[in-house]
Protein backbone atom coordinates (compact mmCIF):
# COMPACT_ATOMS: atom_id res chain seq x y z
CA UNK A 1 0.00 0.00 0.00
CA UNK A 2 1.49 3.44 -0.80
CA UNK A 3 2.43 5.97 1.88
CA UNK A 4 0.06 8.67 1.50
CA UNK A 5 2.06 12.27 1.46
CA UNK A 6 1.16 14.19 4.65
CA UNK A 7 1.50 18.21 5.07
CA UNK A 8 1.79 19.51 8.39
CA UNK A 9 2.51 23.13 9.88
CA UNK A 10 3.65 23.63 13.19
CA UNK A 11 2.59 26.92 14.46
CA UNK A 12 4.75 27.26 17.41
CA UNK A 13 3.86 30.00 19.89
CA UNK A 14 2.27 31.92 17.50
CA UNK A 15 -1.82 32.38 16.28
CA UNK A 16 -4.75 34.19 17.97
CA UNK A 17 -8.15 33.82 17.27
CA UNK A 18 -7.89 36.16 14.26
CA UNK A 19 -5.85 33.76 12.18
CA UNK A 20 -8.55 31.33 12.12
CA UNK A 21 -9.31 33.30 8.70
CA UNK A 22 -5.98 32.55 6.84
CA UNK A 23 -7.00 28.64 8.58
CA UNK A 24 -10.13 28.62 6.90
CA UNK A 25 -8.04 29.24 3.33
CA UNK A 26 -6.05 26.75 4.18
CA UNK A 27 -9.03 24.49 4.60
CA UNK A 28 -10.53 25.36 1.41
CA UNK A 29 -7.25 24.29 -0.61
CA UNK A 30 -6.52 21.16 1.17
CA UNK A 31 -9.78 19.97 0.04
CA UNK A 32 -9.24 20.16 -3.25
CA UNK A 33 -6.06 18.12 -2.86
CA UNK A 34 -8.13 14.63 -2.01
CA UNK A 35 -4.33 12.20 -2.48
CA UNK A 36 -2.73 14.64 -0.14
CA UNK A 37 -3.50 14.27 4.15
CA UNK A 38 -2.96 18.19 5.66
CA UNK A 39 -2.62 18.94 9.63
CA UNK A 40 -2.00 22.16 11.23
CA UNK A 41 -0.98 21.98 14.77
CA UNK A 42 -2.08 25.65 16.40
CA UNK A 43 -1.59 26.89 19.96
CA UNK A 44 -3.72 24.96 22.28
CA UNK A 45 -6.33 27.96 22.95
CA UNK A 46 -7.11 27.72 19.02
CA UNK A 47 -7.53 23.70 18.95
CA UNK A 48 -11.36 23.55 19.80
CA UNK A 49 -12.11 26.05 17.17
CA UNK A 50 -9.70 25.12 14.63
CA UNK A 51 -11.16 21.72 14.74
CA UNK A 52 -14.94 23.13 14.43
CA UNK A 53 -14.18 24.68 11.01
CA UNK A 54 -11.16 22.22 9.67
CA UNK A 55 -12.93 20.41 7.15
CA UNK A 56 -10.61 17.74 5.92
CA UNK A 57 -7.85 19.08 7.74
CA UNK A 58 -5.95 17.46 10.48
CA UNK A 59 -5.62 19.35 13.53
CA UNK A 60 -2.73 18.33 16.14
CA UNK A 61 -1.22 19.37 19.14
CA UNK A 62 2.08 20.84 19.51
CA UNK A 63 2.95 18.63 22.67
CA UNK A 64 1.38 17.14 25.41
CA UNK A 65 2.16 15.26 29.38
CA UNK A 66 2.46 11.92 29.61
CA UNK A 67 0.25 11.06 32.15
CA UNK A 68 -3.67 11.03 31.46
CA UNK A 69 -4.90 14.11 34.34
CA UNK A 70 -3.06 15.11 37.50
CA UNK A 71 -0.93 17.84 39.17
CA UNK A 72 0.72 19.20 36.56
CA UNK A 73 0.12 22.59 36.48
CA UNK A 74 0.20 24.66 33.10
CA UNK A 75 0.29 20.77 31.26
CA UNK A 76 -2.22 19.70 28.73
CA UNK A 77 -2.81 15.99 28.75
CA UNK A 78 -3.70 14.06 25.25
CA UNK A 79 -6.89 12.81 26.39
CA UNK A 80 -7.14 17.18 26.29
CA UNK A 81 -5.89 17.52 23.11
CA UNK A 82 -8.40 14.35 21.44
CA UNK A 83 -11.43 15.81 23.67
CA UNK A 84 -10.73 19.67 21.95
CA UNK A 85 -10.81 18.19 18.71
CA UNK A 86 -7.21 17.33 17.72
CA UNK A 87 -6.26 13.61 16.36
CA UNK A 88 -2.18 13.95 15.84
CA UNK A 89 0.53 15.29 18.07
CA UNK A 90 4.18 16.36 17.60
CA UNK A 91 5.87 14.89 20.51
CA UNK A 92 9.65 15.53 20.90
CA UNK A 93 10.34 18.30 18.74
CA UNK A 94 13.67 19.80 19.09
CA UNK A 95 12.85 23.05 20.54
CA UNK A 96 11.50 21.03 23.36
CA UNK A 97 14.23 18.34 23.75
CA UNK A 98 16.35 21.47 23.90
CA UNK A 99 14.58 24.56 25.75
CA UNK A 100 12.87 22.25 28.04
CA UNK A 101 15.68 19.03 28.61
CA UNK A 102 12.93 16.44 27.27
CA UNK A 103 15.03 13.28 27.26
CA UNK A 104 14.18 10.35 24.24
CA UNK A 105 12.80 8.36 27.16
CA UNK A 106 10.36 11.35 28.01
CA UNK A 107 9.31 11.29 24.36
CA UNK A 108 8.93 8.02 24.13
CA UNK A 109 6.29 7.81 26.81
CA UNK A 110 4.40 11.13 25.45
CA UNK A 111 3.86 8.92 22.55
CA UNK A 112 2.62 6.39 24.47
CA UNK A 113 0.62 8.54 26.16
CA UNK A 114 -1.08 10.18 22.90
CA UNK A 115 -2.09 6.54 21.63
CA UNK A 116 -3.04 5.17 24.23
CA UNK A 117 -5.50 8.77 23.94
CA UNK A 118 -6.01 7.92 20.13
CA UNK A 119 -3.86 10.49 18.96
CA UNK A 120 -1.01 9.76 16.22
CA UNK A 121 2.10 11.04 17.17
CA UNK A 122 4.43 12.53 14.86
CA UNK A 123 7.94 11.66 16.61
CA UNK A 124 10.64 14.17 15.88
CA UNK A 125 14.23 13.39 16.04
CA UNK A 126 17.33 15.71 14.11
CA UNK A 127 20.60 16.33 14.69
CA UNK A 128 22.66 19.63 15.36
CA UNK A 129 25.30 20.85 13.25
CA UNK A 130 28.06 20.46 15.49
CA UNK A 131 27.09 16.27 15.73
CA UNK A 132 26.84 16.63 11.70
CA UNK A 133 30.17 17.98 11.45
CA UNK A 134 31.80 15.49 13.68
CA UNK A 135 30.22 12.81 11.78
CA UNK A 136 27.74 11.41 14.49
CA UNK A 137 24.38 12.65 12.74
CA UNK A 138 22.90 8.37 11.82
CA UNK A 139 24.38 7.67 15.06
CA UNK A 140 22.71 10.51 17.13
CA UNK A 141 19.43 9.88 14.76
CA UNK A 142 19.63 5.78 15.29
CA UNK A 143 19.77 6.95 19.09
CA UNK A 144 16.92 8.83 19.24
CA UNK A 145 15.21 6.23 17.55
CA UNK A 146 15.90 3.58 19.52
CA UNK A 147 14.74 5.59 23.03
CA UNK A 148 11.59 7.30 21.31
CA UNK A 149 9.90 5.12 19.76
CA UNK A 150 7.06 3.15 21.26
CA UNK A 151 6.22 -0.57 20.52
CA UNK A 152 2.83 0.46 18.84
CA UNK A 153 4.12 1.73 15.37
CA UNK A 154 0.77 4.13 14.91
CA UNK A 155 3.43 7.29 14.41
CA UNK A 156 4.44 9.42 12.01
CA UNK A 157 8.42 10.55 12.14
CA UNK A 158 9.98 13.34 11.45
CA UNK A 159 13.95 13.99 10.62
CA UNK A 160 14.39 17.85 11.82
CA UNK A 161 18.05 18.56 11.47
CA UNK A 162 18.34 21.43 13.94
CA UNK A 163 20.87 23.67 12.45
CA UNK A 164 18.29 24.32 9.65
CA UNK A 165 14.97 25.20 11.75
CA UNK A 166 14.37 28.74 11.52
CA UNK A 167 17.75 28.97 9.97
CA UNK A 168 17.08 29.72 6.39
CA UNK A 169 19.61 26.41 5.75
CA UNK A 170 18.09 23.51 3.99
CA UNK A 171 20.27 20.33 4.23
CA UNK A 172 21.13 19.21 0.83
CA UNK A 173 19.00 17.06 -1.57
CA UNK A 174 21.60 14.17 -0.92
CA UNK A 175 21.83 14.50 3.06
CA UNK A 176 17.92 14.35 3.03
CA UNK A 177 17.70 11.19 0.99
CA UNK A 178 20.28 9.65 2.96
CA UNK A 179 19.21 10.59 6.40
CA UNK A 180 15.72 9.50 5.39
CA UNK A 181 16.89 6.00 3.92
CA UNK A 182 18.45 5.46 7.21
CA UNK A 183 15.50 6.18 9.55
CA UNK A 184 13.18 3.80 7.27
CA UNK A 185 15.68 1.33 7.46
CA UNK A 186 15.58 1.46 10.87
CA UNK A 187 12.60 1.55 11.70
CA UNK A 188 9.94 -1.40 12.62
CA UNK A 189 7.60 -0.97 10.10
CA UNK A 190 9.74 1.13 7.74
CA UNK A 191 7.83 0.46 4.04
CA UNK A 192 4.59 2.00 5.64
CA UNK A 193 5.35 4.70 8.18
CA UNK A 194 5.13 7.98 7.02
CA UNK A 195 8.51 10.18 7.53
CA UNK A 196 8.64 14.03 7.22
CA UNK A 197 10.62 16.12 6.74
CA UNK A 198 11.59 19.42 8.47
CA UNK A 199 14.06 22.17 8.25
CA UNK A 200 13.04 25.35 6.60
CA UNK A 201 10.87 23.87 4.14
CA UNK A 202 9.83 26.67 1.58
CA UNK A 203 7.49 27.32 -2.04
CA UNK A 204 10.80 27.00 -3.21
CA UNK A 205 12.34 23.94 -2.20
CA UNK A 206 9.56 21.91 -1.49
CA UNK A 207 9.12 20.18 -4.88
CA UNK A 208 12.74 18.85 -4.87
CA UNK A 209 12.07 17.69 -1.40
CA UNK A 210 8.87 16.13 -1.45
CA UNK A 211 9.92 14.28 -4.78
CA UNK A 212 12.18 11.88 -2.55
CA UNK A 213 11.73 8.50 -2.27
CA UNK A 214 11.73 8.13 1.36
CA UNK A 215 10.15 11.82 1.94
CA UNK A 216 6.57 11.20 2.55
CA UNK A 217 6.11 15.09 3.50
CA UNK A 218 7.31 17.90 5.73
CA UNK A 219 6.44 19.00 9.07
CA UNK A 220 6.64 23.04 8.62
CA UNK A 221 7.18 25.79 10.79
CA UNK A 222 7.37 29.56 9.55
CA UNK A 223 6.03 28.50 6.17
CA UNK A 224 2.84 27.29 7.69
CA UNK A 225 1.82 31.01 8.74
CA UNK A 226 1.85 32.48 5.71
CA UNK A 227 -1.16 30.96 4.13
CA UNK A 228 0.04 31.42 0.76
CA UNK A 229 3.24 30.46 1.48
CA UNK A 230 1.42 26.98 3.76
CA UNK A 231 -0.94 26.36 0.35
CA UNK A 232 2.00 26.56 -2.24
CA UNK A 233 3.69 24.07 -0.12
CA UNK A 234 0.76 21.58 -0.44
CA UNK A 235 0.43 21.91 -3.93
CA UNK A 236 3.65 20.93 -4.74
CA UNK A 237 3.25 17.74 -3.21
CA UNK A 238 3.51 14.49 -5.90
Amino acid sequence: MARRMLIAGNWKMNGLRQSLVFFEEICSIAGSRSDVDVLLAPPATLIFSAAEIAGPVKIGGQDCHNHPSGAHTGDISAEMLRDAGASCVIVGHSERRADHGESSDLVRSKAEAAQAAGLIPVICVGESESERRAGKAEAVVGAQLDQSLPENTAYVIAYEPVWAIGTGLTASIEDIAAMHAFIRSNLPDGPNTQILYGGSVKPDNAADILSLTDVDGALVGGASLKAADFTAIIAAAP
